[in-house]
């Protein structure tokens, strides 16, 4: 019963992850080079949202590779998710690793006095999805394709 509703339900968190994501690294990417394009729309700072500022021409660089292309190459990872089960087992743990990782970090750095706290807005995001692609990635693992039992009496006949 609940088999099929899941297999719906990951497919669900991968495309919103996938849009999630690869919006998000587009937003970093496009960020410093908005007011160059001439767009008809404001689009809100980047920079401003995540609470950073760049000093010189290499931070531009930097927040475009490490928020932009990781941020759409893991969107990417989750768009395909949705065709392949293996990919999307991938897609679960790389997101469990990286959003872990970023968490952890913050409860780190919090932990070193006069710092602020880790308890924000980020912070809650990252240990949802941690808990929700763990979910997902042992649901694909194990329980949704079972491993095959072995068969030893035959092993020595073939």
């Amino acid at each position: 019963f609940l088999r099929g509703y899941m297999i719906w339900i990951i497919r669900i968190f991968l495309l919103a992850y996938a849009v999630l994501y690869f919006g998000l690294g587009a937003w970093a990417i496009i960020d410093p080079v908005k007011d160059a394009l001439e767009l008809s729309y404001d689009i809100p700072s980047f920079m401003n949202a995540v609470g950073l500022t760049v000093s010189s021409t290499i931070g531009y660089s930097e927040v475009a590779g490490l928020y932009g292309g990781i941020n759409m190459i893991v969107g990417l990872l989750c768009f395909l998710g949705l065709f392949s089960r293996g990919i999307a087992s991938y897609a679960f743990s790389l997101l469990a690793f990286l959003t872990f990782s970023i968490a952890l970090g913050r409860y780190l750095f919090a932990l070193i006095p006069s710092t602020p706290t880790y308890w924000n807005t980020f912070f809650i995001f990252e240990i949802t999805t941690f808990i929700l692609s763990m979910s997902c990635f042992l649901y694909l693992r194990f329980l949704y394709n079972p491993r095959k039992t072995a068969n030893v009496e035959n092993v020595a006949g073939d």
